[in-house]
């Protein structure tokens, strides 16, 4: 997803955090068929035809899920038991469940206006007590409904119903240690085992020293006002400390320091830095410059991202800029992590030109790792080029189909899916804004599967990918491959079988020595136990 549209803003700061000290922790015009990318000759094969060598294992499972093509409960008991890697592209703020938001208003004391939004007390007339939707169980879903897509019709354009439903429950959100212990819950009983999710760093102090310093047009002589006097290192310090302290609030939320912890508390969080697309130059420069310092200084922050709408008047006005911005910081934090909204568009949504180079300067300008939506690849100036060389670079694509169709009406064959696996691109999928959504990761698996029929090693593979492709500090478990699909293990473990055997003593120091490859051997365990149940 993205941030926000028009008057609708995610929290000014959603900063949870010490999360080394968790056990390290609608619809619009949709692309014609037409549009849809033709098999073309000359594109790699796609994931699905790359040869792979399937287990005795893997074909019995297959052939369980085969099985349970029309017994509906059971295949969604199989996609929640399916280990599925971890989440890279989820909001805080839009993940967590509505209900649970709903729960904080009423602990607050916050009220409920007429347009549902959730405002400060005192509760003067046209507004009710939040707290009263515990036992009013009609106004409870009056607010359900505003602050989710919950029955939201599916012949009209969600576009801005999803992005509003984010300043209805701004001020629901600000304990962010609290909302992180209902999302790392959900992601871990959902058996996932890692988590990158977004959050806006110190965003009063940036915006501040964007304001006091002015924008400059030279990149360079920007830079250097806003590193003048510790003033950005100023603005980091602050972030730091926002941080902790919502680690605090996480630890007691979800009773990690008890005999009965949460299961959320041992899950391994990282933190992306969201910048405000939206936003005047300066500011997006400023925020920019605090989450690449930021992912250098302190190992819980990772990577940065743009939020917001795509579609905004100031951020397709500024589109360009902004990617130039991206890759003149870059060069000066080379340690941070780059991974962008970018393609969250569709025809009818922006002028036909729009659509034509997102994702290409994304890519090829600002050097992103990841890219987050990608929707409108085929609309792009030489899209099957670009393709190619996503795949030579390994640039993943997050997908996350719900919020997808529920913003931009895009799904089925018309989303590139299919397309960015043809030619050999990365692609891991995601939840967005679950809590938004009224979806979770499983919904995601068990649609790409019905949709694009995916046999169980293809699921198996996305897994794999969102774990291969997360920033998690450290070395993979797998060594270097030439397809998305082919995960072969490291020299140093490749006598070991995961899941089936300890590892051998050079194995273990492997793992040891980085948490990455230790967060997948953990779920090739995972997959092995879950496989064993399908004899």
């Amino acid at each position: 997803m993205i941030s926000t549209i028009r008057t609708a803003r995610r929290p000014k700061s959603l900063i949870p955090a010490g999360l080394g000290a968790l056990t390290m922790l609608s619809l619009l015009p949709a692309i014609p068929a037409t549009a849809a990318p033709v098999k073309d000759p000359s594109a790699r094969p796609a994931a699905h035809t790359s040869p792979r060598a399937v287990t005795q294992a893997e074909r019995r499972t297959a052939a369980y899920l085969d099985s349970l093509r029309n017994r509906p409960e059971r295949l969604n008991a199989f996609f929640k038991a399916l280990p599925k890697g971890g989440d890279l592209h989820n909001h805080l703020s839009g993940a967590a469940r509505t209900e649970f938001l709903i729960k904080l208003a009423g602990e607050k004391g916050l009220c409920i206006d007429a347009t549902m939004t959730a405002v400060a007390p005192p509760c003067g007339p046209g507004k009710r007590p939040a707290i009263d939707a515990q036992t009013d169980a009609a106004f409870r879903q009056q607010i359900v409904r505003a602050w989710s897509m919950q029955d939201f019709p599916a012949t009209q354009s969600g576009h801005d119903h999803f992005f509003d439903t984010f300043g209805k429950f701004s001020l629901a959100t600000w304990d962010r240690g609290k909302l992180l212990a209902d999302v790392a819950d959900t992601v871990v009983e959902q058996n996932q085992f890692y988590l990158e999710t977004m959050v806006t760093p110190a965003s009063d102090s940036a915006r501040r020293l964007a304001e006091a310093v002015g924008y400059d047009p030279d990149f360079a002589a920007f830079h250097r006002k806003l590193l003048a006097g510790g003033q950005l290192d100023r603005v980091v310090d602050d972030a730091v400390r926002e941080a902790d302290g919502a680690d605090t609030q996480f630890r007691a939320a979800a009773h990690c320091d008890t005999t009965r912890p949460d299961p959320g508390c041992r899950l391994p969080v990282r933190w992306i830095s969201q910048v405000s697309r939206g936003s005047t130059p300066a500011r997006v420069f400023t925020q920019i410059a605090v989450g690449m310092r930021l992912a250098e200084r302190d190992p819980r922050f990772v990577a940065v991202n743009l939020v917001q709408p795509e579609d905004g008047e100031s951020a397709l006005a500024n589109y360009s800029l902004q990617m130039r911005m991206l890759n003149y910081l870059r060069g000066q934090y080379p340690g941070a992590h780059l991974t962008l909204h970018s393609g969250e568009l569709a025809p009818g949504l922006v002028k036909p030109e729009d659509l034509t180079f997102h994702i290409r300067e994304a890519v090829l300008v600002a050097g992103a790792e990841r890219i987050g939506h990608g929707v409108d690849l085929v609309h792009e100036d030489d899209w099957r080029q670009l393709a190619r060389t996503m795949a030579q670079r390994k640039v993943a694509v997050e997908v996350p189909f719900s919020s997808n169709k529920q913003i931009l009406g895009i799904a089925g064959d018309d989303h590139p899916f299919n397309a960015y696996r043809r030619y050999g691109v990365p692609v891991v999928l995601s939840t967005d804004d679950p809590g938004v959504s009224r979806i979770d990761i499983s919904h995601e698996y068990q649609y790409a599967a019905k949709t694009y029929g995916l046999r169980y090693t293809e699921l198996k593979d996305l897994a794999r990918a969102s774990l291969e492709y997360a920033f998690r500090n450290g070395r993979s478990l797998w060594a270097t491959g030439s397809a998305p699909s082919d995960y072969r293990l490291v020299d140093a473990c490749r006598s070991d079988r995961p899941g089936t055997d300890r590892p051998s003593a050079r194995c273990a120091r492997y793992l040891a020595d980085n948490p990455k490859a230790a967060t997948e051997w953990r779920q090739e365990t995972a997959f092995a136990t879950f496989e064993s149940r399908h004899r």
